[in-house]
Formats: structure tokens, sequence, C-alpha cells
């Protein structure tokens, strides 16, 4: 069964003076409370608009950081919230509480095209609870704002991979609609693992090989090329025997990345590790550092527990080559620590592949969407920059999406 779309909802029943819940992905990093990407709240506006332009009352439920189901005020929504506000072309009302009095009065006090942002809802431990019953008693007291006629629209794709009570348990208790944001996000990513136009390229990056195993082992054999760069690159060089000095390693790892290399040359697909890396004698902006080759770490000039912070020139060159020779990427995660300038080259240089690519490029979200934007790239240059890197990796790996699936029962 096919999820209903948001035009379903404001077509079909119209939503002028109509209470509409919709979930949002406001989980925009902080500075305090400055704001300093505002690349989901972007993102968010338009659905909020649609609906705000149609004459609903809009309730924006969303999420930010993980304040572990406790009052926390370094996590308040109220930064993005304000954001929010000031790029919107509607009033934004910002509630102290989820679902407590001064949400309550909020809600009932709503005008027709208004916007009601309640505070962070993972404030409610019932939101992540693993108890359903708790879930559903939170879901009800969200869904009990709308009144007697609401609506609900899940339109964060950042939190579809999650069964919490704003994302799964209350699209059992409203009418249900799917947001034209997680909408494009399931065309693209079908686009990824049903058909993609080849030669397909998988570039995987990020701190953590074990954050990717499952995408690796889903993707291999369906991706013509798997380009590895980050701090998990480090487990696939010691897992092809090079000694890595002071680069992150996950030894647990090395096993399961020596099969991958095996099973890779069987199915004949290509992973593909740097052959060059930049080397630091340690983590900072001030830190010495050199060019070595991936089996010449130990060798720095500066001692043998060098620090690999970014894939090298020659590496980069490579990985951008099979980029633009690629009819589809999929990128997931930076190729060094993009926030230090000395280490950033990698990630740049891939980022400017797919950007003078023709080939259909998705970003996948998280930190990658954050480089791309802290490089200076304008979105427009990628075919599609995802909101979610978590729920696009899960969704890679072969996994059903809670939030999506909640939307077809």
């Amino acid at each position: 069964m096919s999820s209903h779309t948001i035009d379903e909802l404001i077509a079909d029943n119209g939503v002028r003076g109509r209470y509409v819940l919709v979930r949002s992905d406001l989980n925009v990093p902080l500075d305090g409370a400055t704001v300093t990407d505002d690349g989901r709240v972007r993102a968010s506006l338009p659905v909020i608009s649609k609906l705000a332009e149609a004459g609903a009352k809009v309730i924006v439920m969303a999420h930010l950081g993980r304040p572990k189901g406790q009052v926390d005020a370094k996590y308040s929504i109220a930064p993005a919230a304000n954001r929010l506000n000031e790029l919107a072309d509607f009033d934004v009302i910002v509630a102290e509480d989820v679902v407590g009095d001064s949400a309550r009065q909020a809600a009932a006090n709503l005008e027709e095209g208004s916007v009601l942002v309640l505070e962070n809802v993972r404030f409610d431990a019932r939101e992540t609870s693993k108890d359903d019953a708790q879930r559903a008693e939170f879901a009800k007291e969200l869904a009990a704002l709308t009144g007697e006629n609401g609506a609900y629209v899940n339109d964060a794709f950042g939190a579809v991979h999650r069964k919490h009570a704003s994302v799964y348990d209350i699209a059992s208790l409203l009418p249900s609609y799917q947001g034209d944001l997680v909408a494009t996000e399931v065309k693209v990513l079908k686009t990824l693992t049903e058909a993609p136009k080849r030669p397909y390229v998988v570039v995987l990056g990020g701190s953590k090989v074990s954050d990717k195993l499952a995408v690796i082992d889903n993707l291999l054999g369906k991706a013509d090329q798997l380009l590895i760069g980050g701090g998990m690159a480090f487990t696939f060089l010691k897992a092809q025997g090079h000694a890595i000095g002071g680069s992150l390693l996950e030894e647990d790892q090395i096993a399961t990345c020596q099969e991958y290399l095996k099973r890779a040359e069987q199915l004949g697909c290509d992973i593909i590790v740097p052959s060059d890396v930049v080397v630091a004698s340690k983590f900072g902006a001030d830190a010495e550092h050199e060019v070595l080759a991936a089996d010449k770490i130990e060798e720095a000039s500066f001692g043998s527990n060098g620090l690999g912070l970014d894939i090298g020139p020659k590496s980069a060159e490579l990985f951008a080559s099979y980029i633009t020779s690629a009819n589809t990427v999929f990128w997931n995660g930076p190729m060094g620590v993009f926030e230090i300038p000395a280490f950033a080259e990698g990630t740049r240089t891939v980022a400017q592949a797919l950007a003078d690519s023709e080939a259909f490029s998705v970003v996948g979200g998280g930190d990658s969407a954050a480089a791309v934007r802290a490089l200076g790239f304008s979105e427009d240059d990628f075919g599609h920059i995802s909101t979610g890197g978590g729920a696009s990796l899960e969704y890679l790996e072969g996994k059903t999406l809670p939030g999506v699936a909640a939307l077809e029962g």
C-alpha cells in the first residue's frame, strides 16, 4: 500500500482552519543558541509553508540532540524555531513545553496560517521509550492538540528510522500523510537500490567502519566501486597488512574488512582504499603534517605514531576520476577532518567531483551535507542532498524504516 501525500490532504479534504501535526527535522547543530548550519530548517520549510498557505493551523514536532528524556536548556528547540521564523513568511510561535499547559494553550489559540513549534519532543522520555504503551500514551497527548479533525504529516526523513512516538505511533491515531521531503528521499533511495544506472560508485567515509558495515555488506555486488576514505579507511589498510601508526583503528573489525575485500573480488566490485594519506603529528590545526604513501605511514618525519587525518592528493584524484566517470554516485561520510583546513582537501576534491559530474548524485546527509556547505558549495551543485544520514544508511542496508512503514499501514 502506498502512502498518501500532502497534496492529497490539501486537495481532498482541505486544511483551512484544520489542525495539522507535522513531524519535521529541526535537529541542527548549535553554538550556544546560534544555529551553525540551517540546512535542515530550510529543508523543512516548504511543507510547513505549503500547509500554512493553505490555511492550516500547523503544529510542528521535532527533536534536537539527545536530552535523554529530561528538560535540558542546551537542547531547546527554540534556536531552530527562531531560525524557521526568520526564514518564513508566516508567524511562528514557540511553546515552552511539549504537551503541557504552554503547548495546549498555544494550540488552542493558534490562528489559520500560523505555526506552533512544540518544545523538543525528546524532553519527554516517552518519545523514545522501548515500552509500546508509554509511546502510545505520549502519541495520544500529541494527537489531542489537534482537536477532533486533525491530520498528521511526517516530513522528517532524518527520524524515520526510529520507532518513536512522534514518528511511528502517532500515525495510527490520525489520518496520516507523507511529506514532500520524505517522499523525495524515498524515491531517491529507491533509485539507488533498485535500478541504479551504471557505473554505480559509492563513496564512504567518516570515522568508524562499524557504522557502515551493513551498508558495505548490502552493496557488495550492487555497486561497481566502493571508495573508502575517512577514519574508517585505516581499518581497511590494517586489514591489508599496513602499519597505520596512531591512526583510528577498530581492531575488532579487521577480520570483517578482510572478508569484505575477499568477497568484493569474487563479486567483481572494487573496494578502493587510499594509496596516500595526510599524516599529522597530533590532532589539531597547528599539527605538523605531511603526505605519505599508505604503506609508509609510520615513516613520518615527526615519528611513527602519526595520525592519518585525510586521504592524500593522489587518492583524492583517483576517487574523483571514478566519480566523474560514473552514472550514479552515493556519498556518505567525509574523507578527513574537514573542519581543519589542512585536512579538508580530500573531502573538497570529492565534493567538487560530484558537483562537476553529470551523474545522478546523492549526498547522504549528516556530516557529508554539513561538509559541502562548510566548504562553500551550493546545494544546487548536487543532484540530491539527503537530510537523513542514519535513515539513508539504514535504507541502503535493506532495513525497513518504521516511520515510512507507519504511513503505509
